[in-house]
């Protein structure tokens, strides 16, 4: 039974609810969280998805819809799944700044802090409050036509400008800093963070930047010209890309593969830092370049290092 003079507090639970393993992960926090206490919160459909009937549940379970700011006086958002969930998590509760705290059940799971394996130690860092975060950088991104702003929306990994019909190029001029740099014939442009570097930036052949570097980039996919170099520019830069008046067919602009917005010849879209970052929530203290090694399987046999680090590494008393 809660004690009426101890502040309420609250998790907000989200999870991929079309894959039954993490349905069970997400039973098990429900179960957990609500046994020591913690007020959990569900999406409607997900609430529907588990089975779940809040009035069993001391305290009872709260269901609210999308459009509710679901992550409004929760203490973390408990994040089930992939990446992509965990992208879904911060479009639902970007405006309240919620930190996500994610349990990969996806592939590589680069925004997932806690493997499924970890179910036990995540509730228990969860109840004793025993977690950081870090804020990272995000974007603000303005669809123009005519001058006119038409759209607005945000992105945490990759706002991309993209070809809408596979049999034709899409030619562009990008700019930064309100200076033209160069003219592509390209598949698209991708704009994208530190966080999301290792996202499709990767893929279209960027450079992976660590998260604690402030920067923006751009890189141009599959761009027929001489100058179609990924670049590194400053935090406070202005990224534009605008679409040539006299382009055949559309583009689509999408923002972290999940918003989109269709782009006609002689769409402008700019690309900056936003105001508001996006907490991660961080439970162990590893090195990004740890979780490079681990996610990506990269081979590191043979590294020698110093011997007081290989310790710290591999806890090797012998080396």
């Amino acid at each position: 039974m809660t004690d009426p003079d101890t502040p309420v507090r609250r998790v907000l639970l989200l999870a991929h609810t079309g894959r039954e393993a993490a349905r069970e992960v997400a039973k098990a926090f429900v179960d957990a969280l609500t046994s020591h206490d913690i007020v959990v919160r569900l999406l409607v459909k997900e609430a529907d998805d588990l089975a779940i009937d809040p009035s069993l549940f001391d305290p009872t379970i709260e269901v609210v819809g999308e459009a509710e700011r679901p992550g409004d006086d929760c203490e973390v958002a408990l994040v089930v799944g992939g990446d992509g969930t965990i992208l879904r998590a911060a479009e639902l509760t970007y405006e309240s700044g919620t930190p996500l705290l994610g349990v990969n059940l996806g592939h590589v799971g680069f925004l997932a802090e806690a493997e499924v394996d970890d179910v036990e130690s995540t509730i228990e860092a969860i109840v004793q409050r025993r977690y950081t975060w870090e804020e990272r950088l995000t974007l603000d991104v303005g669809i123009y036509q005519d001058k006119e702003l038409v759209a607005s929306t945000f992105a945490l990994n990759e706002a991309s400008v993209e070809k809408a019909a596979r049999e034709r190029m899409l030619e562009v001029v990008v700019e930064v800093d309100g200076r033209p740099l160069s003219r592509w014939g390209c598949d698209g442009v991708v704009c994208a963070t530190p966080t999301g570097s290792t996202a499709y930036n990767f893929s279209a052949g960027g450079p992976v930047v660590w998260p604690g570097v402030e920067a923006l980039l751009m890189v141009p996919i599959s761009a027929h010209a001489l100058f179609a170099r990924p670049m590194v520019v400053a935090p406070d830069s202005v990224l534009a890309v605008e679409v040539l008046a006299g382009t055949e067919g559309a583009g689509v602009l999408w923002c972290d593969g999940r918003r989109t917005v269709d782009l006609a010849p002689g769409a402008r879209i700019e690309v900056r830092r936003a105001a508001h970052p996006v907490r991660l929530v961080r439970l162990h203290d590893s090195p990004f370049t740890d979780r490079l090694v681990a996610k990506f399987d990269l081979p590191v046999e043979g590294w020698r290092g110093s011997a007081e680090r290989r310790r710290r590494t591999t806890g090797d008393a012998d080396a």
